[in-house]
């Protein structure tokens, strides 16, 4: 396997696993807020939550990395 269409698979796969996880996390918006109302509190993530959100940041660094190792490589 050549090492740029590794890179693409890597992409590709992050790309999607970070989309998959974007969605799955909750939004701290409640319906009120979409009316003027700011009914947040300042919560701090734990368990699920948390593992969560580090996947995806580290997902998202995945794929902004082998973005930019396809512009450096030669094709």
């Amino acid at each position: 396997m050549e090492i740029g269409s590794f890179i693409q698979t890597i992409t590709l796969i992050s790309a999607i696993l970070s989309i998959v996880l974007i969605l799955l996390q909750q939004r701290g918006a409640s319906l009120g807020a979409g009316f003027g109302a700011s009914g947040e509190l300042y919560t701090t993530r734990r368990g699920l939550e948390k593992s969560l959100f580090i996947t995806t940041v580290v997902m998202v660094v995945i794929f902004v990395s082998s973005i930019i190792a396809l512009l450096i490589i030669p094709s």
